[in-house]
């Protein structure tokens, strides 16, 4: 069940030392209270574009289109993916409960295998293998430590800040020979996810937007998304209950060079799941999700404290 929707915030009181950060749209680096961790976010202007791919680009495929205006309200999108030096306070805190449906910082039951397989934590590499539930656990449990709101992007924040102002294949243009010095994909990876910001970035600062880990949207998975878009629609949205399918954008380490176009449309399977032996299976970990991960995203324009826990509500159901 799913439907297309908008995200509407209301203004909201902050902090001093909050507001006095954010009195101008501008770079920001906030360090998470109780460590010294800290992580970046960026402006990206509000405007508008064409989303989706033109009918003749390589590759396409046909969820991507037709392509349709949209508008995009400002934001501040994360300058990395999500790190496990970030995540790891989240898992680790023990302020937050674990196996409780109505807590709201509860923190993520332990995995019962390591699902980073190997590949790194600790010390700038991306958080792999969760479900979009954790991700959205994550921005929760942010919130409630800095008092800003934190939310996974939408599909179309997603596609708007990775273009940023471009019209091509990729945001570099349309040679996929070019590739390797913006992501971590099939073609370079040698099969692990790598450090965040090692390759160049796009033209707002954001790093690894294609390739590495194929990052979570907020938004239900829907193949005629944009077909059943109208033009001029403002910060577009698909709520959904359903577990699956859910969006994910920019592709990920193990991807060909088609999964890593800007307009290319992943979705979650069941089958990222299977492997889980865990009756049920964990809504919290994905034991075949080792591409997916996240980013961080902050509207310009907060909601309330009241609309804030609706957002987290609506999408966790506590």
């Amino acid at each position: 069940m799913k439907r297309l929707a908008l995200f509407v915030f209301g203004a909201t009181a902050m902090s001093v030392a909050t507001a006095q950060q954010t009195n101008n749209f501008e770079p920001y680096e906030t360090t998470i209270p109780g460590s010294s961790v800290s992580f970046k976010m960026l402006p990206v202007p509000e405007g508008q574009f064409l989303m989706g791919s033109p009918a003749k680009e390589l590759l396409r495929k046909p969820d991507e289109g037709p392509q349709k205006n949209v508008k995009i309200s400002a934001c501040w999108f994360g300058r990395y993916e999500v790190t496990y030096d970030e995540f790891l306070l989240f898992f680790n805190d023990e302020s937050a409960s674990r196996n409780s449906e109505v807590d709201g910082v509860t923190r993520p039951t332990p995995q019962y295998i390591d699902l980073s397989w190997g590949m790194g934590k600790q010390g700038g590499f991306p958080v792999n293998s969760m479900s979009q539930r954790t991700a959205l656990m994550y921005c929760r449990w942010l919130y409630k430590k800095t008092g800003v709101f934190y939310r996974l992007p939408t599909e179309a924040e997603w596609e708007y800040a990775s273009r940023a102002g471009s019209n091509t294949a990729y945001y570099f243009g349309n040679d996929a020979k070019l590739l390797k010095d913006y992501g971590w994909f099939a073609g370079n990876s040698k099969n692990k996810y790598q450090k965040v910001g090692q390759k160049k970035p796009n033209a707002w600062g954001l790093y690894d937007m294609l390739g590495n880990v194929a990052e979570w949207t907020v938004d239900q998975y829907d193949e005629k998304f944009l077909a059943n878009l109208a033009d001029g629609t403002v910060d577009p949205s698909v709520n959904g209950e359903d577990l699956y399918p859910k969006s994910v954008r920019g592709g990920g380490y193990l991807d060909k060079p088609e999964m890593l176009r800007v307009a290319a449309r992943g979705k979650s399977d069941p089958t990222w799941n299977k492997r889980d032996p865990q009756i049920p299976k964990s809504k919290w970990w994905l034991t075949d999700g080792m591409q997916v991960g996240f980013r961080l995203v902050r509207p310009l324009k907060a909601p309330s404290a009241e609309e804030a826990e609706a957002f987290y509500k609506k999408y966790l159901g506590n």
